[in-house]
């Protein structure tokens, strides 16, 4: 206890430094502690769950595709899923992937990943309605002009339309697909826009991509500048909650079963998954 309060008072002075990601500011928006193990005390973690090896594993394979389709290569379907199967089966270690849901057996996990790049590769192919500009691109960018507010996120790809769009692209394996109102609101695809405004211009039209693997699902957004100006506005005082921060008291709820910090935390320790409560999103650095 004593460990924790003295490194609590030194939290803000830490989270300052920072650069964010709406990945970590979706952390302290669903617990505190959490985002407190997370990014401030940062505990070593020595496990996963198997929602993000499935997610990890799924954009790996989607990578190495794309890579090929920029070479003029367009691997068939079975090679896509025998490469998928390959890595699932080398990668996949018992001692590390935590399964919340132990009446689901391991190969519904599984089946699920090659469901999601059928459907994707089925949709897609001969993959030439767009061109790719970037694959896992790493951006780094300030929502103010004196860079104080830094943000940072891996974008899963970006493309070019026929119609001269820029695309950015944001592949999801998990069931549940978003209500259009929700996905105009969506703060994470946004920011990216953000993020590749100094790139490709401002004025350039940009189109927001979800992928919903599992259920064959695209859909699509877009932002007005005063909807992204509004953005920067409400993420800056978002992370000045952060950085005011000194308690991080925990926030329990169904998501505790999947957080990995739960065998440390009295307050996960407490709760329990319900069956129908989701399985969290992976989210991006």
């Amino acid at each position: 206890m004593i460990r924790f309060e003295r490194a609590r008072a030194a939290a803000r002075v830490r989270v300052m430094s920072s650069v964010y990601s709406h990945s970590g500011l979706s952390s302290f928006e669903n617990c505190p502690r959490q985002f407190y193990f997370r990014y401030v005390e940062k505990v070593e973690v020595t496990s996963e769950s198997i929602e993000a090896f499935l997610g990890k594993l799924v954009h790996e394979v989607l990578e190495r595709l794309y890579r090929f389709v920029g070479e003029g290569k367009v691997p068939r379907l079975p090679r896509v899923l025998e490469r998928y199967e390959a890595w699932w089966h080398e990668r996949l270690d018992p001692a590390r992937v935590r399964v919340v849901r132990s009446e689901v057996p391991i190969d519904f996990y599984r089946e699920t990943g090659a469901r999601c790049l059928s459907n994707h590769y089925r949709s897609r192919y001969p993959f030439d309605a767009e061109e790719t500009l970037g694959l896992e691109e790493m951006v780094h960018f300030s929502l103010d002009e004196d860079g104080r507010y830094r943000m940072r996120g891996v974008i899963d790809r970006i493309a070019r339309a026929r119609d001269g769009t820029l695309e950015i692209h944001d592949f999801k394996t998990g069931r549940r697909v978003p209500s259009q109102e929700r996905l105009d609101q969506d703060r994470q695809l946004a920011l990216y826009q953000i993020g590749l405004s100094r790139r490709y211009g401002e004025a350039a039209p940009v189109r927001l991509v979800w992928h919903y693997l599992a259920a064959g699902v695209v859909r699509t957004s877009s932002r007005t500048p005063e909807a992204l100006q509004a953005l920067r506005e409400q993420t800056i005082r978002l992370i000045d909650r952060v950085e005011a921060e000194h308690e991080f008291e925990p926030r329990p709820s169904a998501l505790c079963a999947w957080c990995e910090f739960r065998e440390i935390c009295p307050a996960a320790r407490s709760a329990s998954p319900r069956a129908s409560a989701p399985a969290p999103p992976v989210l991006a650095p």
